[in-house]
């Protein structure tokens, strides 16, 4: 199978098949509308110069007429003779002379094909030109036309066209490394490496490119480096229970006891726990499709779920409804409703929905902690805390808000953590520009 042809390739012929194309149209209307005009208002000239100093020469007298054909063969390359020509064959001339020929015709009613003729000094065309005294033969010496239109045109096609090999060479290469770039960062990606980021210059085009793949390579990064960390996460949490309940078997294997029962069923409660959160970190990634939903009812119902007489939710909303995620966005707010309850126990959490112009966004507020701005990207992290125990009384796993991200990336919103006037923290998702169906 003939192997496909590479795209710098393919670009360099089209680029300079278009260049000889342009050239050549280029080269055709000169010819058309500039050399062929003047071309013939020289040989109209030329052959009104011919038939008079033929006329003029049978006008003069004999003694004279030596002097007059001197005088013309020097200043206008022309010659006189009373001989006839041989007929003239149909040979090839250049250009010029076919102009000639024609406006010959036009001054002396006669069509006639000039006979070439070599002398020494050099090719002589020669024509047969009516006068009083009879027919006159009037030469002229090929030198008098210096010009090659045929010779400069393969030459401008030729020059055209290594011109054009060598810039449409550059312009492919041009357009083609970047993509080339893009070939070998990807391949590197797929082999599991981590590329260096590509350049973010060149045409517009290329310059939304290579910034679609920097964020699609800082994305894969990010995955993998949550995917070790949540692998260590998970292999650490799960050592601890995992040590109690083997030290609780061989205490059972003396003696039953329903405490040691009790703490085994609670740290597999616990494992559960923890291996259900690392589900739902990984269903995370999963676009949902938007649904009408009313806002102000389904907040309403979120923080019924969730309240406590220790901890209750207070929600202040418009009435409204938009389409959106439902089950995604329960998920996200449910997981930071409960961060809010966990660090700010026994406080009243506010579950807050805003309809702005340029978009809906929806804040969980507490009076806890709150968190230092220069910790907030961390606490993003799988298994990263403030409180740094692991403990399960003191906390969660650390997956919560990974858990929110994660969501917040997989539909298109944007979670911000930000410090509460007066102390606590607010933490916000903005769902951007939604429908309203209200």
């Amino acid at each position: 199978m003939k192997p496909t042809p590479s795209l710098a390739r393919q670009n360099t012929l089209l680029l300079a098949l278009a260049f000889v194309l342009m050239e050549l149209l280029v080269m055709g209307l000169f010819v058309a509308w500039v050399l062929l005009p003047l071309g013939r208002t020289s040989a109209d000239d030329l052959a009104g110069l011919m038939v008079l100093s033929a006329q003029t020469w049978a006008e003069l007298p004999p003694p004279t007429r030596p002097a007059f054909e001197e005088e013309l063969l020097k200043s206008h390359a022309l010659a006189l003779r009373a001989e006839l020509p041989r007929p003239g064959l149909d040979e090839w001339h250049p250009p010029y002379f076919y102009l000639l020929e024609a406006a010959l015709a036009r001054r002396t009613g006669r069509q006639q094909h000039l006979s070439s003729e070599q002398l020494e000094t050099g090719t002589w065309y020669w024509a047969t030109v009516p006068t009083g005294g009879g027919p006159l033969t009037v030469g002229l010496s090929g030198n008098r036309i210096d010009s090659q239109p045929v010779a400069a045109f393969f030459m401008a096609l030729l020059i055209t066209l290594v011109f054009a090999v060598g810039v449409a060479l550059w312009l492919a290469r041009r357009l083609t490394r970047p993509l080339a770039q893009l070939e070998a960062a990807s391949a590197l990606i797929g082999q599991g490496g981590s590329p260096a980021l590509l350049p973010e210059t060149g045409p517009r085009e290329m310059v939304a490119l290579s910034r679609r793949f920097n964020a699609m390579a800082q994305q894969v990064r990010d995955l993998l480096s949550a995917r070790t960390t949540l692998l260590a996460g998970v292999s650490h949490d799960l050592r601890t229970p995992l040590a109690r309940m083997r030290l609780a078997l061989e205490m059972l294997r003396d003696q039953p006891d329903p405490a040691l029962i009790d703490r085994v069923e609670r740290d597999i409660e616990q494992m559960n726990r923890l291996i259900g959160q690392v589900l739902e970190l990984a269903r995370g990634l999963t676009h949902e499709a938007p649904v009408p939903t009313q806002l102000d009812h389904f907040l309403n119902t979120l923080a019924a779920d969730f309240a406590t007489p220790a901890s209750p939710v207070t929600v202040s909303c418009p009435a409204c409804q938009l389409d959106m995620p439902a089950t995604a966005l329960h998920r996200a707010l449910g997981n930071l409703l409960q961060n809010a309850q966990r660090y700010a126990a026994t406080s009243l959490v506010e579950l807050v929905a805003q309809i702005r112009v340029h978009g809906v966004r929806i804040g969980v507020l507490d009076r806890g902690p709150g968190i230092a701005p220069n910790q907030v990207e961390a606490m993003f992290q799988p298994f990263q805390r403030l409180e740094t125990s692991r403990s399960p009384s003191t906390g969660g796993s650390g997956l919560g808000l990974a858990i929110v991200r994660e969501l917040a990336r997989a539909n298109g919103w944007q979670v911000t953590l930000e410090q509460r006037a007066g102390g606590g923290l607010e933490a916000w998702i903005d769902l951007g520009h939604v429908k309203n169906d209200s």
